[in-house]
């Protein structure tokens, strides 16, 4: 009897990987006889190289230029030809000091992207969120080898306020990945209403005033892109994703969008796992309604009934109907608020194996 243990992060109570050991724990205390195989997933941001690692991918650390220009060491993935990246470990948010809409800058994923390949990478697989620039992904570009030049020839600086001043696009020395795969879970075009700006840049700190800089400088960068590439990407679904970053890596270097938490499930092998299982377990902090939307539960959950294999969801709380926790594809959901209402976050991973040890008594008894 295999039980496959695929749970995303508990935010802000577990990682990934302490749920699945969590629920591990439970299972095989309740059913030793059980095969628990523990696969922690990411829905394509924080976690997402962690995931990579736990299936066997081996880390490789760099010292990179962060979203401020400080250093910042960041850790990727590897194994054989194909590397596995987050931006947020290196252009994240959470690495600012104080804000910095109009200057932070996304220079350091594109280090970390050069030395994946010096270290023999040919796929790249980006996840995106987390992101702390506005810059329409220029910063990355300009690390791999683009030059961009203000009037006169001189560089142009970082951010993306600085992209105003943008005169000419150099892209004699820039450096593609054979093939670049990039986890990707929003829609929002490059600019206008709906745009990198308009609506992500007041999350990172930006005023209106600062919003308008921003989105004036990411329409000088979509003009010059295009002429420069051919391209006309700025409208294209998921070129606002992480400040603009979508664009640049669409424009520049042929990137594939796809859903965070499907090359998130192929990266760890969950079709080759979980065939023949009998059951599946998932979760997150809170299963509610954005995780209907697409987050890592219901990817899993939609890639475990393509198999034929049923579906328990754990969550520190559950805010879903009874109706919509059948139409997303569980069998049944599990709150750890329900056993500590007032401890359920910081007694999450004690809560955790005991859910395990439920689900095994109420799903697997007599198997």
């Amino acid at each position: 009897m295999r039980v496959v243990v695929a749970p995303d992060k508990f935010k802000g109570s577990a990682t990934a990987g302490e749920a699945a050991a969590a629920l591990a724990a439970g299972l095989r205390r309740a059913r030793p006889d059980a095969e628990v195989v523990r696969l922690p997933v990411a829905d394509g941001g924080e976690g997402t190289v962690a995931a990579a690692l736990a299936a066997g991918f081996r880390p490789a650390k760099v010292t990179a230029e962060g979203p401020d220009g400080r250093p910042v060491q960041a850790t990727f993935a590897i194994r054989d030809r194909t590397a596995v990246i987050e931006l947020a470990s290196v252009a994240g948010l959470r690495l600012l000091a104080r804000p910095a809409p109009l200057t932070a800058s996304t220079f350091g994923v594109g280090q970390v992207i050069a030395a994946a390949l010096d270290a023999g990478a040919r796929e790249i697989v980006l996840g995106l969120g987390g992101s702390a620039s506005t810059d329409g992904g220029a910063g990355l570009i300009q690390a791999l080898g683009a030059r961009l030049t203000g009037v006169g020839g001189r560089p142009l600086g970082r951010g993306g306020a600085a992209l105003a001043g943008l005169a000419r696009v150099d892209l004699a020395a820039l450096r593609r990945p054979a093939s670049l795969l990039v986890a990707c879970d929003v829609d929002n075009p490059l600019l206008g209403p709906a745009g990198a700006a308009a609506v992500f840049a007041p999350q990172k700190g930006a005023g209106p005033q600062q919003v308008a800089v921003l989105e004036r400088a990411l329409a000088r960068w979509a003009e010059l892109t295009r002429v420069v590439t051919g391209r006309d990407v700025a409208g294209a679904p998921g070129a606002g994703a992480a400040g603009g970053t979508g664009f640049a890596v669409l424009a520049y270097l042929g990137a594939r969008l796809v859903p965070g938490i499907d090359l998130v499930l192929e990266i760890v092998g969950f079709d080759a796992v979980a065939s023949g299982a009998r059951l599946v377990v998932t979760g997150e902090g809170s299963l509610d309604s954005q995780t209907l939307r697409g987050k890592a539960p219901l990817g899993v959950a939609r890639a475990a009934a393509r198999l034929g294999v049923d579906v328990v969801a754990v969550a520190g709380r559950v805010r879903l109907s009874p109706a919509e926790i059948a139409s997303a594809g569980f069998a049944r959901a599990y709150s750890l608020e329900d056993l500590a209402p007032r401890a359920s976050v910081s007694r999450a991973v004690e809560l955790l194996e005991r859910t395990g040890g439920m689900i095994a008594e109420d799903l697997l008894t007599g198997q």
